[in-house]
């Protein structure tokens, strides 16, 4: 993908004179992707050599908890997706 060729809407993040953000440019979200993607990986791999003192014998289990917050991180954004379905209000709720 080349980001030269997408060309920016009027008054969009392109606009001159408007303040650009850091994650405004795509490169930076993808730097801060691999970074969390390092984070997670050296986690793992510390499992190895830090000693944990477990109350359950699965929590023995190389790479328990990096599962456990992936199923947990999973299922919240499944029920914030079924809570969306009768929080959601009209979009001129306020404007009564």
């Amino acid at each position: 993908m080349n980001d030269s060729n997408q060309t920016s809407a009027p008054g969009g993040p392109g606009a001159p004179g408007e303040k650009r953000h850091l994650f405004d440019d795509p490169r930076n979200v993808k730097r801060a992707i691999y970074a969390l993607f390092a984070v997670c990986g050296i986690s793992l791999l510390l499992d190895f050599v830090i000693h944990r003192h477990v109350d359950h014998p699965w929590e023995a289990m190389f790479g328990f908890y990096c599962a456990y917050g992936f199923v947990a991180c999973v299922i919240l954004v499944l029920v914030a997706t079924e809570m969306r379905k009768f929080l959601m209000r009209k979009e001129d709720y306020y404007d009564d």
